[in-house]
């Protein structure tokens, strides 16, 4: 591939190169790249905002994560923050601090991931920022979206009786972490080794390739379901029901033999003497579904396999619990997700 140096092209040669393929799809964009600001109409619908800020070596790392897979989930953990207010996803701007160690050819190739998301999920992008740093890749996401006031799901309105609900499998991302992180270590030690990732394409995707669930978001407004409560899981399970519980006044109840856990996150956790349970609570980077919703909907999930109830909301003085497989009830603590 021949490299072009970005002093070559300047800021504004850049600019044009990386937004060329920018197309734009929803007629509430009125107005794009190229000015100062976006303008979007909206009419009577209400604007959501989210922004989110990626690090490297500190929320990715790019011995295994490639550029183009990074443009994508770039996006797309700023589109679960949109769905997660039961919204739908617009525009995005995104605005990336680059060292010199980047050449031309590696920042569109980020990019590129960056179009296929807009394009998969329906996003308009219309804007960022770039700039230098002095060392390695700073990434600022913010995804704009629009919703009628009373569709709106927040984090704090949800109620006693409730039953939770978690879109898709849990622990994945945060196993599929291990791997390469392991794997990373092989290669630094050996670099003439080749990474073993045979048949581990869920829990490497999870991580390096996740989706927003825009088919929950669909599913729900199809059966007519407004959860009571909603946030989408990038920190773990265990932190976002805390969340709901503390901004809603409330207790849960999990059932452990409920969680959600794909085979191949079993499997993998097991190779690394993981207690899976840990990984679906406490591992991050999901980007799935936690919401709550009133008992008298439940039926209604049964026409989608990938929703499934874990729990219910209780009384705050009953605590934020597990119940385990073994009977036991053991409180909620976050850890949290530790980035690398």
């Amino acid at each position: 591939m021949a490299r072009t140096e970005l002093s070559e092209l300047g800021e504004f040669g850049l600019i044009e190169v990386l937004t060329k393929d920018a197309k734009i799809k929803n007629k509430s964009t009125l107005r794009g790249v190229g000015d100062d600001a976006a303008v979007i109409d909206h009419g009577d619908k209400k604007t959501v905002i989210s922004t989110d800020l990626l690090i490297e070596n500190v929320h990715f790392d790019l011995i295994y994560t490639p550029l183009k897979h990074l443009g994508y989930k770039s996006v797309i953990v700023n589109l679960s923050d949109i769905y997660a207010m039961n919204a739908k996803p617009t525009q995005i701007t995104v605005s990336v601090a680059l060292s010199n160690r980047f050449s031309v050819e590696a920042i569109a190739e980020f990019y590129k991931g960056v179009h296929l998301a807009c394009e998969q999920y329906g996003v308009d992008l219309i804007g960022g920022d770039t700039t230098s740093s002095v060392k390695g890749l700073a990434i600022s996401v913010t995804a704009i979206g629009e919703a009628n006031e009373e569709d709106l799901v927040y984090r704090d309105t949800a109620q006693v009786g409730d039953l939770v609900c978690v879109s898709g499998f849990l622990g994945g991302a945060y196993v599929g972490l291990q791997l390469l992180e392991r794997e990373k270590q092989v290669y630094l030690e050996q670099p003439e080794m080749q990474p073993d990732l045979e048949d581990k394409s869920y829990i490497v995707g999870k991580l390096l390739k996740p989706e927003a669930r825009q088919d929950v978001y669909d599913f729900l407004a199809k059966q007519g379901i407004k959860p009571t409560s909603m946030i989408d899981i990038s920190d773990g399970l265990s932190s976002e029901i805390l969340h709901i519980c503390r901004q809603s006044d409330v207790g849960v109840l999990i059932e452990e033999n409920q969680l959600p856990i794909a085979q191949e996150t079993q499997l993998k956790a097991f190779d690394f003497k993981l207690d899976t349970t840990v990984c679906a609570m406490h591992g991050g980077e999901d980007y799935e579904l936690l919401f709550t919703i009133k008992p008298e909907d439940a039926e209604k999930l049964l026409f989608m396999i990938d929703l499934k109830i874990i729990g219910e909301i209780i009384p705050p003085e009953d605590g934020i619990m597990l119940h385990t497989i073994g009977g036991n009830m053991k409180e909620l603590i976050a850890q949290g997700w530790r980035h690398h």
